[in-house]
């Protein structure tokens, strides 16, 4: 199985209110992450824009609507054939989803709904995982999700399901670390202690911003990275040394060029990681 190609430095998500933006000045990003769901029509502007803008840019496609975890198989086969065409026509640098499940018999839902952490579930999603990536004929990676509850029946940390998942499966990490944050909030869960203690380096990371409402923390992605999650960003890239970065940002988006400087942030706030990892290693 290959695993994923080449991808480094700091990214953001392109989004179209950002389209002519993108065409005519070629901002100064080191790749690009799209929705592979708003990629799958057959044709019209955003396949456009995004044949444009490829041989410029190194490409992610994130998945939002697999649903991995769905007890039901009903929707997965079409919706990865969908996938599959377009991991053909673009030949991204990644692939990635979700550890989440959306559909039951008759019903997909538009959400990412957490997955209940158990042996039965780590099986289901292993088979899955080994589908999709013998369909797409390439490792893909996993990401971590926020939740606002946890199961009664769980057993394992969400850091340890999905590096026993990486193990068995050859599928990467995508490492959210506003996630790992949200799910401190909202289960008293020790952010730092899951970075401390991930047996699998992350392959991506995501930073977005999130709102503290009175009742828990949500992941709307609508704001700028807060300073907690700058704090467990440089942790990560302390543990794991440099690791390709995205800006997540999808509610409330605001001029392209306050997300370029959120990456040029995570580019500075690495450096400083790094150059503390370096003293501590040298």
């Amino acid at each position: 199985m290959p695993t994923t190609t080449a991808l480094a430095g700091y990214g953001i998500g392109l989004r179209g209110c950002h389209y002519r933006d993108f065409l005519a000045h070629r901002p100064a990003v080191d790749w690009i992450e799209v929705h592979s769901e708003n990629f799958f029509g057959n044709g019209g502007w955003d396949l456009h824009v995004l044949d444009r803008l490829r041989p410029d840019y190194a490409l992610s496609l994130h998945g939002v609507g697999l649903g991995i975890g769905s007890a039901s198989a009903e929707h997965f086969d079409a919706h990865l054939a969908r996938i599959a065409r377009l991991v053909e026509r673009f030949e991204p640098a990644l692939v990635s989803e979700h550890l989440s499940w959306a559909s039951i018999p008759g019903r997909h839902f538009n959400d990412l709904l957490p997955m209940p952490l158990t042996l039965e579930a780590l099986d289901l999603v292993s088979e899955r995982v080994e589908r999709a990536q013998a369909r797409l004929g390439r490792q893909i990676l996993l990401e971590n999700v926020s939740s606002h509850l946890r199961f009664v029946a769980d057993i394992l940390p969400e850091t340890e399901f999905l590096a026993r998942l990486c193990q068995r499966t050859g599928c990467g990490l995508l490492l959210d670390v506003n996630n790992l944050y949200v799910n401190q909030c909202n289960h008293a869960e020790d952010a730092f202690e899951a970075i401390a203690t991930l047996q699998t380096a992350p392959a991506e990371i995501h930073l977005a911003g999130h709102l503290v409402t009175e009742d828990s923390v949500v992941d709307h992605h609508g704001d700028h990275v807060a300073e907690p999650v700058w704090r467990l960003y440089q942790e990560a890239i302390r543990r794991f040394g440099e690791v390709p970065t995205l800006i997540e940002w999808d509610t409330d988006i605001p001029a392209l060029e306050v997300l370029v400087a959120e990456a040029a942030q995570a580019r500075d706030t690495a450096a400083r990681a790094l150059a503390g990892r370096a003293r501590r290693h040298g």
